[in-house]
């Protein structure tokens, strides 16, 4: 089909976009991609070439009203397919692309992305659980705009229908429709890599409290490869990473932590340089060096020659549900309700339109 029939049979309007999915029929609006493209788009009867140049274009063409890509076998999008539909409109950096998914098919192309298919079905029932959940926190909270969630580790890592596998469908549909619920909306169901023990509570990280997003005591953690790791970071790279925010001390001198959290990480840092002194936010230390450096804030600093050692545990925010702690779990007997339970406490397992609500998972701990 050429540019032009393909335009007119798939234009739909800017405002089509934004709207929000019928009730009954739930729909996750995943942001693939900003920017100016080049971006291939394919559905098997029509492609193009997506580019933002001067407005919105389709090989070259312009396209004012944006693109509706769908087709049964899915669409492809530089070369990775997703179900449902993929939109095409202008946005920030010139291009937005959007795919527009059934909820339960956003739980199975993201399932394992986010965990391990070996870790067993308890594990993966949860998490299918926590996804679906997460989702429908951030429909609900972002309803009338572009998108909901985005494809990468800012929301939830997304890998369309290439990412499908039969431990995820069947772990998606054997949990098919369930969602953590506190006062009876979805919860902001967080989750991270492994705990270093104890997660955090969502007010010693983010400043303001959360009734299920408390700090609990996580065991069996110590086959994670983060549960002890160890970080060099050089006079230079930590002086530039302090700058970036704010603080200009000259080459540092000395780093302690000032004050931790309940749960034992640390919350500020004092540092000593040649031109000043400063007091930092650990959280935000570890954004400027890299969360993929510093993999958690429960860590201890000790003087290098040329730097300073940060020797720590634990892989991310620390809220929420540990993946490791579920596994660890999960293998010494308890069922994916048990370790919902334990991690997002006082919430209710509840099922989109299929009845009444499934018993509380909050009432009783794990084992």
């Amino acid at each position: 089909m050429g540019v032009r029939a393909q335009i007119a049979r798939l234009a739909v309007s800017l405002a089509l976009v934004g709207l929000a999915p019928p009730a009954d029929a739930k729909r996750v609006r995943v942001l693939l991609y900003e920017g100016p493209g080049p971006l291939h788009v394919a559905d098997g009867r029509a492609d193009a070439v997506l580019t933002a140049e001067r407005g919105l274009r389709a090989d070259g063409r312009p396209v004012p009203a944006g693109l509706r890509f769908e087709a049964p076998g899915g669409v492809r999008v530089a070369g990775v397919g997703y179900r449902g539909a993929v939109l095409a409109s202008r946005g920030a950096g010139g291009m937005r692309v959007v795919n527009e998914v059934p909820l339960e098919d956003y739980v199975a192309g993201t399932l394992l992305r986010e965990v391990y298919g070996s870790w067993g079905s308890e594990v993966l029932r949860s998490m299918a659980v926590v996804i679906r959940t997460y989702a429908l926190h951030e429909i609900g909270k972002r309803a009338g705009e572009p998108f909901h969630v985005r494809a990468g580790t800012r929301s939830q890592v997304y890998g369309g229908m290439d990412a499908e596998a039969p431990p995820a469908t069947r772990a998606a549909a054997e949990t098919r429709g369930q969602f953590l619920a506190y006062r009876g909306e979805p919860i902001l169901a967080v989750y991270h890599a492994a705990a270093g023990g104890r997660t955090a509570s969502a007010e010693e990280v983010w400043g303001r409290p959360v009734p299920y997003l408390v700090s609990v005591a996580v065991e069996g953690e110590e086959e994670s490869p983060d549960t002890y790791w160890r970080a060099s970071i050089s006079n230079s790279i930590l002086g530039r990473a302090l700058e970036a925010l704010g603080h200009r001390v000259g080459k540092v001198r000395a780093v302690e932590v000032a004050e931790r959290t309940r749960s034992g990480r640390a919350r500020f840092l004092r540092v000593a340089g040649t031109e000043g002194h400063a007091e930092v936010e650990a959280r935000r230390l570890r954004g400027a060096v890299g969360n993929d450096t510093l993999r958690s804030t429960r860590f201890e600093v000790r003087p290098e020659r040329d730097g300073f050692l940060f020797v720590g545990s634990g892989r991310g925010h620390g809220v929420g549900m540990s993946q490791w702690g579920a596994k660890a779990m999960s293998e010494r007997g308890a069922d994916y309700r048990e370790i919902l339970a334990w991690f997002y406490p006082g919430t209710r397992l509840d099922r989109l339109d299929e009845g009444p609500a499934l018993p509380a998972v909050g009432a009783e701990g794990a084992r």
